[in-house]
């Protein structure tokens, strides 16, 4: 029987790095854009005021990307500790892109961020804009190849199963490079970072011009901010359709969880504004709906049905049943290859062997299931159904206000009117709020997979290691003692030179370890 106490504090430790990694990765790519912009209006205007600003806000981008990094590595490592059977299972496939990510995406964005820090004196302006958009560009390449490798565990494409070596592997890159919901998820990740880094440089300039500080930088910064943040906040939506319709067509239970949908709506489905699900029950109390709207999102039609949660749950009972035939065919294939009825069998059922494996949480043999053990099997197929309906609803709650405020923002930059002392204090206690919509986020991409660590093909609970639960209690607290010390640390030192300032940080003493010189 599966250990399930070591699968699931092997996942609350994945978790648990993954979403501390992740508040790092969404300023890196917002702040570097930022950064090639900023540069590229000073060597375009000549004017020092942009150079002190993209070194500036430079500095707070070298703290983040550094806790990025340190964060980062570690979460790779638990592939193989926490994770070992699912590299074994599926490591030809999943380490292609994360060699790519690790062999070009990481060492041209590290190349060109030493160029950007220590390059002003020895580039010519022309050169160092060149280094620090190339900077842009890697960071943005970095997630692209991790967000490729996250997109094939949702979608998995481009990878057939070897009776030889009993392991996926790759027999496309291009599928798992032009995988849809990789895309999909490239585009919304990357534009909301760029909200991320937007909020980021327009709640600090908003704190400055209530302070009284560094207006003039705080002015230019804030307009930059409004109009990028403006274009990002607006893209998100757009792409975070997207997301929603690939999701209709590759993970309907994911979908049908988010809306709380326990059976098939007509078409077009109606999007449920406010409820409270009860999965017990299988009902959503208090619900209120808004008509047409979801049917029109995720498969814009008039005409077609949305799946929902019990007719989804039945579908999987199917193939269960399928996937066990696949299963025993297998058994047989391993000793007599040659034996046509078993390849047939396995031929027209493989597709649906790993929903045969959902029933390993209940049996050791498997072939000995019942209907009983199917049903039981078939109803792990639903995610936590309240947890993933308001981590939605929030995350697109957070994202409609992020469109309000940056349409101010850019009124108010336009306008030259930067004296509302109400916006100012308003787009500075938003500070935090693009962070929690990036792990709400998250939460729904990841959450709402569940019980597949690989969609259809290999179930969460398989693809832990051989450990005890001692230690992977072990690993956690370490990891828990470690990045707290990592968050105190990174909240010292962005504090540290926001109250310092531009003036501050940008001057040279005999006890400053910065890689930046006011010349």
């Amino acid at each position: 029987m599966i250990d399930m106490e070591v699968v699931n504090l092997s996942r609350i430790q994945f978790a648990l790095t993954a979403l501390y990694h992740f508040l790092f990765v969404p300023l890196t790519l917002g702040l570097s854009i930022l950064l090639a912009i900023m540069e590229s209006v000073y060597v375009m205007t000549g004017k020092e005021i942009w150079r002190q600003m993209t070194k500036f806000w430079g500095v707070l981008f070298g703290i983040n990307v550094a806790m990025g990094v340190a964060t980062g590595i570690t979460m790779e490592f638990q592939f193989g500790t926490n994770w070992a059977y699912y590299s074994h299972y599926v490591g030809d496939i999943f380490g292609v892109p994360l060699a790519v990510e690790g062999l070009m995406a990481f060492f041209l964005e590290s190349t060109f961020i030493g160029l950007f820090f220590f390059g002003w004196r020895r580039l010519s302006k022309r050169g160092h804009l060149t280094a620090t958009w190339l900077m842009a560009i890697g960071a943005n390449f970095s997630a692209l190849w991790i967000l490729i490798a996250n997109g094939w565990m949702q979608n998995p494409v481009g990878a057939a199963f070897n009776m030889d070596t009993m392991r996926m592997e790759l027999t496309s890159l291009s599928e798992v490079f032009f995988n849809p919901v990789a895309q999909a998820k490239f585009v919304h990740t990357v534009s909301a970072g760029y909200v991320t880094g937007a909020i980021f440089v327009l709640a600090i300039s908003c704190w400055y011009l209530l302070k009284g500080r560094h207006t003039e930088f705080a002015k230019r910064s804030f307009t930059v901010a409004a109009s990028f943040g403006l274009a990002s906040a607006l893209s998100v939506v757009v792409l975070g359709d997207e997301s929603g319709y690939v999701a209709t067509e590759h993970q309907k239970m994911k979908l049908a969880a988010i809306e709380a949908m326990w059976d098939t709506e007509a078409a077009p489905a109606g999007f449920t504004l406010f409820g409270w699900p009860d999965q017990a029950a299988g009902k959503t109390h208090y619900e209120v709906k808004v008509p047409w709207i979801l049917g029109l999102i995720t498969t814009r039609s008039f005409d077609k049905e949305l799946p929902g949660i019990n007719q989804l749950v039945a579908h999987g009972e199917k193939r269960i049943a399928s996937g066990l035939i696949a299963y025993r065919a297998l058994q047989i294939l391993k000793q007599d290859r040659g034996n046509q009825t078993a390849l047939q069998d396995f031929e027209e059922h493989g597709q649906d062997m790993g929903y045969a494996l959902l029933l390993r949480r209940f049996l050791s043999d498997i072939t000995t299931a019942t209907p009983d053990h199917i049903a039981t099997a078939a109803k792990t197929l639903v995610p936590d159904v309240l947890v993933m309906f308001w981590s939605f609803r929030v995350m697109v709650g957070l994202g409609m206000f992020f469109i309000f405020l940056f349409t101010v923002a850019f009124y108010l930059s336009a306008k030259r009117h930067f004296q509302h002392r109400w916006f100012l204090r308003l787009a500075f206690c938003s500070l935090p709020l693009p962070w929690i919509a990036s792990e709400l986020g998250w939460i729904v991409a990841e959450y709402g997979r569940q019980p597949w660590i690989i969609e259809g093909i290999l179930p969460t609970f398989l693809g832990a290691s051989s450990v005890s639960s001692g230690q992977v209690w072990i690993s956690l607290i370490g990891f828990a003692v470690f990045y707290t010390a990592l968050a105190v640390i990174d909240l010292f030192l962005m504090f540290k030179y926001v109250r310092l300032g531009p003036d501050k940080t940008l001057t040279p003493s005999p006890s400053s370890t910065l890689p930046i010189s006011p010349n």
